[in-house]
C-alpha cells in the first residue's frame, strides 16, 4: 500500500470526526422523536435537527488538533478558526434562510389555494437553532476526548 495512504488510514483525528458527525446524524430521528414523539428515519439524511452534525465534525477535529499538536499551536488555531465559520453558518445563515423558505412556503399556500396550480415547496430545515449547534459541538468535543483519553490508550499501551 503507498505511503500517503498508510498515513490516511492511520489518520484518527480525521476518521473520529467523521465519525463525531456520523453518530450525530445517527441520532437525529431519535431526538426529533423524542421532541415530537414521531419516529421517522428521513432525518437520519436531512440537514437541520439536533444535534448539528456539521458542528460535531468541526468541533472533534478541533479538538483532535488541539490535543496532538498542541493548543498553542498554528494548526489548532486553523481549526477553530474553520469550526467557528462552520458553526456561525449552522446557526445564522442556514437557520435564516430556512425561516425563509417557511415564509415562501406559506406565501405560495396562501396563493395558490384553490387556484390549482402545482407548488412548489421549498426545505425549510436547512440550519439550526443555537442549542442544536451547542449538542453538535459538545457531542463532537466528547467523543475525540472518549477516543483520545481513554480508548486509543488502551490499544496503544
Amino acid at each position: 500500500m503507498p505511503a500517503f495512504l498508510m498515513e490516511l488510514v492511520r489518520n484518527d483525528i480525521l476518521w473520529i470526526a467523521v465519525l463525531s458527525s456520523s453518530l450525530a446524524q445517527f441520532l437525529k430521528p431519535f431526538t426529533y422523536y423524542a421532541r415530537t414523539r414521531e419516529f421517522s428515519w428521513r432525518h437520519i439524511a436531512g440537514t437541520g435537527g439536533m444535534p448539528s452534525s456539521h458542528s460535531a465534525m468541526v468541533s472533534a477535529l478541533a479538538a483532535g488538533v488541539g490535543i496532538e499538536q498542541g493548543f498553542d499551536s498554528m494548526i489548532f488555531a486553523a481549526a477553530t478558526v474553520l469550526a467557528l465559520i462552520v458553526t456561525y453558518d449552522a446557526a445564522g445563515v442556514r437557520h435564516q434562510a430556512g425561516e425563509h423558505a417557511r415564509a415562501i412556503n406559506l406565501l405560495i399556500a396562501e396563493v395558490l389555494s384553490g387556484s390549482g396550480l402545482s407548488e412548489e415547496k421549498f426545505d425549510e430545515v436547512l440550519g439550526h437553532s443555537r442549542a442544536e449547534v451547542a449538542a453538535g459541538i459538545v457531542f463532537g468535543i466528547a467523543i475525540m476526548l472518549l477516543w483520545k483519553l481513554i480508548i486509543q490508550p488502551l490499544f496503544v499501551g
